[in-house]
């Protein structure tokens, strides 16, 4: 054992990393009540018309989610996970009350400002810290746990947002759920998580990690492109979010253009996350002993196949089997990335790696809804629907041609 007595491992650190599922759980329930409702409220209640305007909180969302995962990166290498972690939580304070009484749309996006700050420190601390944690054994299982947990919550979140919503109207109650999350998620931020740096620290010592760290400039650049690896990793992480954004933002109203009551828009918006998030319970893990390559490539090719499900004429029925599908090939994909980096970047610059490809994956939830939005305006949804599904078919095909296999047990 180190002589400061810290020990890797999910035994050895499980009140710790089980602390860190639970917040992780309120992180994702913050985007799980906007997730069917919102577009929503931009259509019936503030009267917005062009797919592009509605949409429009889900580019500041993710530009803002992407730069704070680049900030957070850098920063916790610098300064631990903890600070970065309450201060997502304490921004996160104005959020609900801004989606339940903003008088105009310029609220509701300036709401999502912050929301992304919340999503890109907050998640972003959560996934190090787990990584910090358990050590290279077991790290696709605890990043399926970490996804399987915010996930689960983002669909949870999105059918009670709608629920409430039918019952009681768009807006303020379905937002309330955000008010429980942050004061749970901040007191047990504050009084109980605990600094994992050590972990990583302890960690870079057994694999005689070199001290001498790359700058933050060749970091990015080995992250983004120059890295063969490394580069389809971040450009799957972006497409994935790309067709999420679509998911998020046009989806539901797709459903409700084909006459769908808001009661099967929630639950159809719900059981993808859902899917996606029990899913991640086994995926992650199952990498660990099969690979990330394979894993990642069959879940971006069987995402293009269920986003084309969804061009089907309305069927309820259908669309329900498109959201599962969906659900099932981004399960096999996100946590699978996340462990894939981990697998690869030297562990005293672990977070800024994660960091920066946080940012490129999360940069695709702009994408996404400015394409989806423009495509949708002036084609109709289903030529948005088709591209996105063409998109995410190409992507997995970049993954088999560049990236190498990165498990060490695979």
């Amino acid at each position: 054992m180190p002589a400061d007595g810290v020990r890797l491992g999910l035994a050895a650190n499980a009140r710790q990393f089980w602390l860190l599922v639970v917040v992780n759980a309120f992180v994702g329930a913050m985007v799980g009540m906007e997730r069917d409702v919102l577009p929503l409220v931009g259509t019936r209640l503030f009267g917005l018309t062009s797919e592009t305007a509605v949409l429009s909180f889900i580019v500041t969302f993710g530009i803002t989610k992407a730069l704070a995962n680049l900030y957070a990166g850098h920063a916790a290498d610098r300064v631990g996970r903890k600070p970065l972690l309450v201060a997502g939580w304490l921004i996160a304070i104005p959020v609900p009350f801004l989606l339940m009484f903003a008088p105009s749309w310029n609220g509701i996006v300036f709401a999502n400002v912050l929301l992304g700050i919340n999503q890109g420190l907050c998640w972003s601390m959560t996934v190090v810290m787990k990584i910090d944690l358990v050590g290279p054994r077991r790290r696709g299982l605890a990043m399926g746990l970490n996804e399987f947990a915010g996930y689960l919550a983002v669909g949870v979140a999105a059918y009670a947002s709608g629920i409430i919503a039918a019952a009681y109207g768009l807006r303020p109650w379905p937002f309330a759920l955000g008010i429980v999350s942050i004061a749970a998620a901040l007191l047990i931020s504050v009084c109980f998580v605990r600094e994992t740096h050590g972990h990583a620290r302890v960690e870079a010592a057994q694999r005689d990690a070199c001290d001498a760290r790359p700058s933050f400039g060749a970091l990015f650049a080995r992250v983004s492109w120059r890295d063969r690896t490394l580069s389809a990793i971040s450009q799957a992480g972006l497409v994935n979010n790309l067709n999420d954004g679509l998911a998020w933002g046009l989806l539901p109203l797709h459903f409700a253009a084909a006459g769908l009551a808001l009661e099967r828009i929630a639950l159809l918006a719900a059981v993808y996350p859902a899917t996606w998030g029990l899913c991640q319970l086994a995926t992650g893990a199952l990498s660990d002993r099969m690979g990330r390559k394979g894993m990642i490539v069959g879940g971006m090719w069987s995402q293009a196949v269920a986003i084309a499900l969804f061009l089907t004429p309305a069927n309820f029925a259908a669309w329900f089997a498109a959201a599962v599908l969906l659900g099932v090939g981004t399960a096999m994909v996100y946590p699978t990335l996340l462990a894939a980096i981990g697998d690869v970047v030297d562990p005293l610059v672990r977070a800024s790696s994660v960091g920066v490809y946080r940012l490129w994956r999360d940069s695709g939830y702009a994408f996404g809804a400015l394409l989806a939005g423009a495509v949708a305006q002036t084609l109709g949804h289903n030529a948005a629907i088709a591209i996105v599904a063409t998109i995410t078919f190409l992507s997995g095909a970049i993954v088999a041609m560049r990236m190498r296999e990165t498990c060490p047990s695979a």
